[in-house]
């Protein structure tokens, strides 16, 4: 287990931690909250080992292996499938050891140690899961949302988003006890994120997770740590919970506070008043006495909440756009253009909230930009009603911040453009100090307003990102993952603002607390055309879970048939044999002849497809007698009453064999499918 007794952390001069003490156990899926700022990713690295206690005591079991995502972006040849295997450092070294075993073996051809260490190191690797190694790395890269052809692409060909998913996949397939996940959930989208929340629901380890999406943290999360105040408290729950907990504990501690306040009141008043009698002193001064011996009850000093609101609209368009007979996509130069999504006629009227759904690279955010007129149409017309004014925040909008400039340098030239355009922010306020107030609004005060845009957090960006979209008065917002580092806080702001918004609404999101609370209707992109949904959130993640399993059906399938255009022409060439009609003919020597060389060929070309399959099948087959073997002989060792130890040991053991046979008899059936497909093909 994971314990911490007393322990102080500090960063700088800071005290993060002051005497926090917690104990994790084995197994528990723990959330880590606290506003930002309050020791979350310093708790981390003593965790990891890159900081070291300033007081109390802090321990780990030392054989714990440890898994967490890399935050520096890779840079690397390596294609995606080699560079995620290269998480599973443990192959990595068995698959070393073997290489050099191997070189002593040719050297030594004859040598019985070297040949024992050569069977060792293969029985190593089979333990390792080598026979499965890739297709398991794959499988965390199409989780996380890649496409079958992009899996021996370069990890350098990839944007930044999609290479930090490559660094999530890599750490978790690194076998771990303790894994450590820091906003995992940032850069995936809604399908990307269903996929994550059911393999960490079946991870066998400890796990600690920092995260401000409210919904994830109930899906993967049992204990809720809170930091707060240099204090670390442990809940029994998920973040629901949590929340529930700390508002009655707040409650209660209000209510305490305000009981001794009148205690104290009243025993002040008697003081006072009889201080300075001689008959009454005594009495008095005993009152004095438990006034200083009284431990004082802290007041409920709740955190200042951020929030701001949008300014009514000027005007209300409708409809406030019409699309008829669009196609979206992109334009690429010397190439046909290429069409996501086409057939597109809809209309946006005022007051709309509008959710856009719609799996991994269907189109949603090239539809929300072809709105925005940040890319052109491929064809058919986008109309929008007089008066639009569009508030657009997209996924990259931090990027075009510029980083050597201050807020509010950012904030006089977004004030000179609109002023020069005409937009409806024009009739706003320019002066620097109100500007300055405006900023103050959104949590930037005093020399915040002068501090460079790069040297701050992406939370504090993405609240200048908003506070400049407010400024501006939009009555259609656009609204392209909005949450992506955005503290919880911050999240409730937005989403309450939000409902309070008077105008339109258009959002992409794979917040989905965010979505529930502020979308009326959703609209799905996918299979290149855009429809309603007439469902909620939990019918979509079931379809997320359906079109991920067409997919994969799709991939396999492909898989195929890249196999049989690779068979010998002479073999292909080959029509399928027809059941034999009863004349004459059919039945002569020459035909005979013909049918049986026929049928030879149709049973080689089946045995070609089907050998990979049987050799896979004869793998699992080995595999599962020896797992039943060992399966055996742990239940033998808890009868026989050993130690606590010795139980925890064997019943861990236990757990992972019982999930590995259950890995494997599914896969032996699924074997079985594709053996007969083959053979009668």
């Amino acid at each position: 287990m994971i314990t911490l007794r007393n322990v102080i952390l500090r960063r700088s001069a800071k005290v993060l931690l002051d005497g926090a003490s917690v104990t994790i156990n084995p197994g528990e899926k723990v959330g880590l909250v606290g506003r930002n700022g309050a020791g979350k990713s310093t708790l981390f690295a003593l965790l990891n080992g890159s900081l070291h206690e300033d007081g109390g005591d802090f321990s780990i079991p030392k054989q714990w292996r440890m898994a967490q995502v890399e935050q520096n972006m890779p840079e690397t040849e390596a294609s995606a499938t080699d560079f995620v295997l290269g998480g599973d450092t443990r192959l990595a070294d068995l698959r070393e050891a073997l290489a050099a075993v191997e070189a002593s073996h040719e050297a030594n051809p004859d040598d019985p140690e070297v040949g024992m260490a050569l069977a060792h190191a293969y029985t190593d690797l089979a333990d390792a899961g080598e026979h499965d190694a890739v297709p398991r790395a794959q499988a965390l890269i199409l989780g996380l949302g890649f496409k079958p052809h992009e899996l021996d692409l370069p990890v350098n060909s990839f944007s930044g988003g999609w290479r930090m998913r490559l660094q999530l996949a890599r750490a978790l397939m690194c076998p771990s006890d303790l894994l450590l996940l820091d906003e995992p959930t940032n850069h995936l989208d809604l399908d990307a994120l269903v996929w994550l929340e059911a393999w960490l629901q079946k991870y066998p380890g400890t796990m600690i997770v920092i995260s401000h999406d409210r919904e994830f943290l109930d899906a993967v999360t049992d204990v809720t740590l809170h930091i707060e105040h240099a204090k670390l408290t442990r809940y029994g729950g998920n973040y629901s919970k949590f929340e529930d907990m700390r508002a009655l504990q707040m409650e209660q501690q209000q209510q305490a506070f305000a009981k001794q306040q009148d205690k104290i009141a009243h025993l002040q008043k008697f003081i006072d008043r009889f201080k300075a009698k001689a008959s009454k002193a005594k009495q008095a001064q005993s009152r004095v006495k438990a006034l200083e011996r009284m431990e004082k009850v802290a007041p409920l000093l709740a955190e200042a909440d951020f929030t701001f609101e949008f300014k009514e609209p000027l005007n209300l368009p409708n409809p406030m756009l019409s699309i008829s007979d669009a196609a979206v996509g992109y334009r690429v130069e010397d190439e046909a253009p290429k069409v996501i999504v086409r057939g597109i006629n809809r209309s946006v009227l005022a007051g709309q909230r509008i959710g856009i759904l719609g799996a991994n690279g269907q189109g949603k955010s090239t539809l929300v930009k072809t709105i925005a007129g940040d890319i052109p149409l491929i064809s058919g017309t986008v109309t929008q009603g007089k008066g639009l004014s569009i508030g657009y925040f997209a996924q990259q909008e931090l990027d075009v911040l510029r980083p050597q400039d201050t807020p509010l340098e950012h904030m006089v030239r977004l004030a000179r453009e609109v002023t020069a355009a005409g937009g409806p922010a024009s009739r706003e306020s320019a002066r620097e100090q109100d500007l300055r107030g405006f900023l103050g609004g959104f949590n930037f005060s005093g020399d915040m307003v002068k501090q460079a845009v790069g040297t701050m957090s992406g939370g504090e960006k993405a609240r200048l990102v908003l506070c400049m979209m407010v400024w501006q008065r939009p009555n259609l917002l656009l609204l392209d993952e909005p949450t992506n580092h955005l503290d919880l806080a911050t999240r409730e702001a937005l989403s309450v603002a939000l409902n309070e918004f008077e105008g339109t609404l258009m959002l992409v999101s794979h917040d989905r607390a965010l979505l529930r609370a502020v979308c009326d209707e959703f609209w799905l992109v996918g299979r290149g055309i855009v429809k309603d949904f007439d469902g909620d959130l939990d019918d979509y993640q079931r379809y997320l879970l359906d079109e991920a399993r067409r997919l994969r059906d799709e991939a396999r399938e492909a898989v195929r048939e890249a196999a049989r255009q690779d068979e010998p022409a002479a073999i292909k060439s080959v029509a399928p044999v027809e059941p034999p009609t009863r004349t004459s003919a059919a039945f002569s020597p020459e035909n005979s002849a013909q049918q049986r060389k026929q049928e030879a060929q149709r049973r080689q070309q089946a045995a070609e497809r089907s050998k990979p399959f049987k050799r896979e099948l004869e793998q699992a087959e080995a595999r599962m007698a020896a797992l039943n073997s060992e399966k055996a002989a742990l239940e033998t060792r808890l009868a026989a009453s050993p130690t606590p130890a010795d139980i925890a040991e064997a019943g861990k053991r236990l757990k992972a064999v019982g999930e590995e046979l259950q890995a494997l008899e599914e896969r032996w059936l699924e074997l079985g499918e594709l053996i007969e497909q083959a053979n009668v093909a």
